[in-house]
């Protein structure tokens, strides 16, 4: 297991090395950047900026420089040093201004995600036992209507209807009160229970999706031969069923955490604009509009490394439950 998991290792360094290259070849793709839209900004304000003035701050921000010396010295600062390069937009270190908001981010995403598993795993095993029953057809169509309406405009929705009704504003993650105070356990308490509502909205497809997906696993695997013969033998039902089909057809389930991890950063970004919600996806949309290069680069490239170990965390688990992977890899 020891050489899988290192032969699993040494092939993610040329792969990180190859998408970083990447990523910040993609950011400096459209044409234009920062500079140029700043610039144009203050001109259409009435402010006169010379040509002094342009050069002055391509050399602050570094972008006179040839783009593979932009990139060597951006990876030079962050394997050195840690430094993600400082974001112009926020004029903050790109630390600073990721940091709070992806622990809020993971904290919304990891509650999103055991909710998911929590519901569908279960639907999903009793939809594939007891096929074609009333429960049955009625989570199958909950599920189409999941899988169907966006997220953002169930959100909508929501906000909708508890506002008109209660008068109650259900945006955002914390009380007025509380949004600039300092972390505390009254904050905390405060977040708690504003977090039902955006978990169970972002969670709704993912549940959708996850009860489809088990449902069709578990029904393969409940019509192969083994079950049958097992069955035949007398081997009881509840113990069958949960010592090898429901093993065998959580494997998909297990090779999506390699989508989990990038997903627990990235969050919902429609949904947290709707919800007013401090995650990173609405910094990243605004990076992405305003060219702030090395913001939404570092963002791009923990979302890529994140990609990459959850793959390699799912490889892993994979391996663990069935041998048979562990050593086709270590062949190829």
């Amino acid at each position: 297991m020891l050489n899988y998991i290192g032969y699993r290792v040494l092939q993610l360094i040329p792969l990180m090395i190859a998408i970083s290259i990447i990523v910040f070849f993609i950011i400096q793709l459209p044409p234009g950047d920062f500079l140029s839209t700043y610039i144009q900004q203050l001109e259409l304000s009435g402010t006169k900026v010379d040509a002094g003035t342009i050069l002055s701050l391509q050399r602050q921000y570094g972008l006179d420089q040839p783009f593979i010396v932009q990139y060597l010295v951006w990876m030079k600062n962050i394997l050195v040093e840690g430094d993600l390069g400082r974001s112009f937009q926020w004029n903050q270190p790109v630390s600073e201004v990721l940091g709070g908001r992806l622990m809020l981010t993971m904290v919304i995403s990891v509650v999103s995600l055991i909710f998911v598993w929590i519901i569908a795993i279960p639907i999903g095993i009793y939809s594939a036992v007891r096929q074609y029953s009333i429960l049955d057809y009625v989570f199958t169509f909950i599920g189409f209507i999941g899988l169907a309406v966006p997220g953002f405009l169930l959100a909508l929705v929501v906000l909708y209807v508890v506002f008109v009704n209660t008068g109650v504003s259900l945006s955002g993650l914390f009380s007025p009160e509380y949004v600039d105070a300092p972390w505390s356990m009254a904050k905390v308490m405060d977040m708690l229970p504003r977090l039902v509502l955006p978990v169970v909205i972002i969670g709704m497809s993912g549940t959708a999706g996850l009860i489809r997906v088990m449902r069709g696993m578990l029904l393969d695997e409940l019509s192969k031969q083994y079950v049958i013969t097992a069955r035949a033998k007398g081997v009881e039902s509840t113990k069958l069923l949960f010592k090898y089909p429901v093993r065998m057809a959580i494997n998909p389930l297990i090779s999506t955490i390699g989508w989990t991890l990038p997903a627990l950063i990235s969050g919902e970004a429609i949904v947290s604009i709707v919800m007013n919600l401090p995650t990173t996806g609405p910094v990243l949309l605004r990076a992405l509009m305003f060219q702030d290069m090395y913001l939404a680069g570092s963002f791009l490239l923990i979302v890529s490394v994140l990609t990459v170990i959850g793959t390699l965390i799912s490889d892993i688990l994979l391996a663990w439950l069935d041998p048979r992977i562990r050593f086709g890899g270590v062949a190829d």
